[in-house]
């Protein structure tokens, strides 16, 4: 994270919010004063109500009182640490979104991240936009998410391994690809826009005119949909696309 990339915050790409309107309250657990203080910047710009804690003690005291709607927090705390915070608050049942920051970016790291009840994992250096991008995803995500396993018909998705398979076929997929079929599978038999992919899963703020959307499509329906299999990506002329629910 840059000092350029966290003071130019660019006013065309903020939301705009009514005065007196919150879009949310996050809860920030990070003992790294500069950066906590550049997150709770970007956050208040865009508009979000935050709380911040620095260590693991008193942030799990305000996951706690459930009034956040998303929690940021950092892996390292002083204390409690921030994977033993979130397990603590998922044993007691809270679901609250939650974004791991961590300068540890090794794949078992993200693994245990995920697996202790984070829902996102961010790693150090980050960029503040990514980190928005990613606290708004979180927002936007459906009640379930809190399931490790997808399955849709004959479709199953780990989240944590990132894997996919089709009646016991895996199916290779790039990254984008792979977030494209999660925005999918969780959304199974609703006709899906172009401009609401766009910005869910390529998180634009603006739509282009762009054929982005149909290239990916084509590509994992290609692999989703081998020949001979009952299609299950469907194209809605005119309007976007579909994940079909197999009677």
């Amino acid at each position: 994270m840059t000092e350029e990339t966290a003071l130019n915050t660019d006013p065309d790409t903020v939301q705009p919010v009514e005065p007196g309107q919150s879009r949310g309250v996050v809860l920030l657990i990070e003992d790294d004063s500069a950066i906590a203080e550049e997150i709770v910047g970007e956050l208040m710009a865009h508009g979000f109500e935050v709380r911040h804690e620095e260590t693991g003690d008193a942030g799990l005291t305000a996951a706690l009182l459930g009034e956040a709607h998303v929690m940021v927090v950092d892996r390292l705390l002083p204390g409690m640490d921030g994977l033993s915070v979130i397990e603590a608050v998922r044993q007691r049942g809270i679901r609250t979104p939650v974004l791991v920051l961590s300068a540890l970016s090794a794949v078992d790291d993200r693994v245990t991240g995920l697996k202790a009840g984070g829902d996102d994992y961010l790693t150090k250096p980050f960029a503040m936009e990514e980190l928005m991008a990613r606290v708004e995803a979180l927002l936007r995500r459906p009640d379930d998410t809190r399931n490790t396993t997808l399955r849709v018909g004959p479709l199953s998705m780990d989240l944590i391994e990132r894997r996919v398979w089709r009646d016991g076929r895996e199916i290779e997929l790039l990254p984008r690809e792979f977030r494209l079929l999660e925005y999918l599978m969780r959304r199974p038999g609703q006709v899906l826009t172009r401009s609401m992919m766009l910005e869910d899963v390529w998180q634009y703020r603006f739509i282009p005119r762009t054929n982005l959307v149909d290239v990916h499509i084509g590509k994992l329906r290609r692999k989703v949909d081998a020949p001979g299999e009952d299609p299950l990506i469907r194209s809605i002329r005119g309007t976007g696309f579909l994940l079909r629910v197999p009677d």
